[in-house]
């Protein structure tokens, strides 16, 4: 078996989700403008990015705890649909993520709020290392305040 074989069987993706009661275009806002992720997300300490709003094709770099740094590039952005993608690399190991925001289901417990959701990709033993983190970011990007 060759390494591409062993990683692609190694790797794999998983979808997380938090709804709560603030509106989609706040969301889509808050994870759209880098300089609010060390706000909603507790992982993230520093972002260096070029820009207000994040643009496909272009590089930036967050600081995590413990002073891990990672680079990243936006791979696509569709505001309409509010959904954007980044490839993210810190030493050897690479990730992507799918971000997403869609409008609460109407007779849920958050009416006129919204779902964000992510999907990363990524080595098993990483992706289900992050998810803690991550349901807690996405929990904290739905929840006004």
């Amino acid at each position: 078996m060759d390494l591409s074989a062993l990683t692609a069987m190694a790797s794999g993706s998983l979808r997380l989700s938090a709804t709560g009661d603030l509106a989609p275009e706040a969301v889509w806002e808050r994870y759209t403008q880098p300089a609010w992720w060390p706000i909603w997300a507790p992982h993230l300490r520093e972002v260096d990015y070029p820009d207000a709003v994040v643009r496909p094709g272009t590089t930036g770099r967050v600081t995590g705890v413990g002073g891990l740094v990672a680079v990243f590039r936006v791979d696509s952005v569709d505001h309409d649909a509010r959904r954007w993608t980044w490839s993210v690399r810190t030493g050897p190991l690479r990730l992507s993520f799918d971000h997403g925001v869609d409008a609460s289901e109407p007779g849920s417990c958050h009416p006129g709020g919204s779902t964000a959701w992510l999907v990363t990709r990524a080595p098993w033993p990483v992706a289900v290392g992050y998810a803690p983190v991550a349901r807690i970011a996405l929990g904290r990007l739905v929840t006004p305040g």
